[in-house]
């Protein structure tokens, strides 16, 4: 027998992008979010080193330099109106996740802590900044804890492990969605006035990909045949450093904190390839790198995969070679305890994957396809 439901707003995926949306619109209406996953379960918990917003609790930092490295990253396809909204509306997102109750990183006199990440950089010396506010190694996963907690408190209603089949449409205006519970294999109708997709990417189509397997764009596939337009979707973000096979993210926080990638003849080769910001280059560009040195033969033992290095010795070396500092002015060097409390999951991941220790042995890493890029118009 088919369930009938009667909403407001019906919001379609229960990652970060829908819990906020489920959020924000259960200020005002009743809300219900559907998600084929348990919430906490989502790709947002692959978002592993931090958030951007150019806070500037360690250096000068400006959200009009965010918005000049976002396009800077896009090669100028991004649209720099959409852009700049995000930046500047990131430094509050950024307050109000802490308010709820993020636990935040925190710098030794209680700021919010920030790392470098790819493409960050000071728009006047073309030198890497710290904008990446962080939770250790597990930014996305307390995103998701947090605002699902939020969402609860809301009174929000969850139908967690539903698997949306299609949207309803009376009168060329979208009035519901149809989904099977996966359970039982039973249809529920819901019926609403707003339904806001937030479903996801589609990452399994790639067989080095950091996505679970629920990432296969349902969303994406529902709306087209319905006649609804996508775009973009052409774009597809790989991030460089993915356990070599399996695919599963070593975030960019590892290079944050000084780690760099090493060939089959021992060179830190992004010396070459981005002689500023080197390792901290945007995701793209370490990616080609990555390729165009396992092409050239430079791949471990003639390989398709590379090293990633965040041993004390190595990152000490090359800090002291590009005359990093900390934030206080003395120079930058750190121990294998300070690495290990600053990405426990990485190691832990390195441990159980690989069978290496990241502050004893480099680790094998391989481009992943990480992000779709594309997907529904938004305005």
């Amino acid at each position: 027998m088919t369930q009938v439901h009667q909403f407001d707003v019906v919001v379609v995926g229960g990652g970060g992008a829908g819990l906020m949306a489920g959020l924000n619109a259960s200020k005002t209406a009743k809300t219900a979010v559907i998600s084929k996953l348990y919430p906490i379960r989502s790709h947002t918990g692959a978002a592993q080193g931090g958030i951007g917003a150019a806070l500037g609790n360690y250096e000068e930092d400006h959200p009009e330099w965010h918005a000049f490295d976002t396009v800077k990253g896009s090669d100028y396809l991004g649209d720099q109106d959409a852009i700049e909204f995000m930046c500047s509306e990131a430094v509050q997102t950024v307050y109000d996740l802490e308010h709820m109750g993020l636990p935040f990183s925190r710098t030794p006199d209680g700021r919010i802590a920030q790392r470098p990440f790819g493409g960050h950089t000071n728009n006047v010396t073309g030198k890497a900044v710290r904008r990446s506010c962080y939770a250790a190694d597990r930014t996305g996963h307390m995103i998701l804890q947090t605002v699902f907690q939020q969402c609860i408190k809301n009174n929000i209603l969850f139908y967690d492990e539903y698997q949306v089949m299609d949207l309803l449409i009376t009168n060329g205006a979208v009035a519901g969605v149809v989904a099977v519970e996966l359970a039982t294999g039973e249809l529920h109708v819901f019926h609403c006035k707003a339904v806001i997709f937030a479903t996801g990417g589609h990452g399994r189509m790639w067989e080095i990909t950091s996505n679970a397997y629920a990432y296969t764009g349902d969303g994406a596939a529902i709306t087209m045949r319905r006649g609804l337009p996508l775009e973009d979707m052409e774009f597809f973000q790989f991030h460089p450093t993915g356990i070599y096979k399996l695919g599963i993210l070593i975030t960019e926080a590892v290079r944050g904190e000084g780690g760099v990638l090493i060939n089959n003849n021992g060179e830190r080769f992004m010396e070459r390839y981005a002689p500023h910001i080197k390792d901290l280059s945007s995701r793209d560009v370490i990616s080609r790198a990555m390729y165009l040195e396992i092409r050239e033969g430079r791949g471990i033992n003639g390989s398709n995969y590379l090293m990633l290095d965040i041993r004390p010795e190595t990152v000490n070396k090359y800090a002291e070679l590009d005359g990093r500092l900390r934030p206080d002015g003395t120079p930058y060097r750190v121990t294998a305890h300070e690495i290990l409390s600053k990405i426990p999951d990485i190691t832990d991941f390195s441990r159980t994957y690989l069978g290496v220790d990241p502050v004893k042995a480099p680790m094998p890493v391989q481009p992943t396809a990480h992000y779709a890029m594309g997907g529904i118009p938004t305005n």
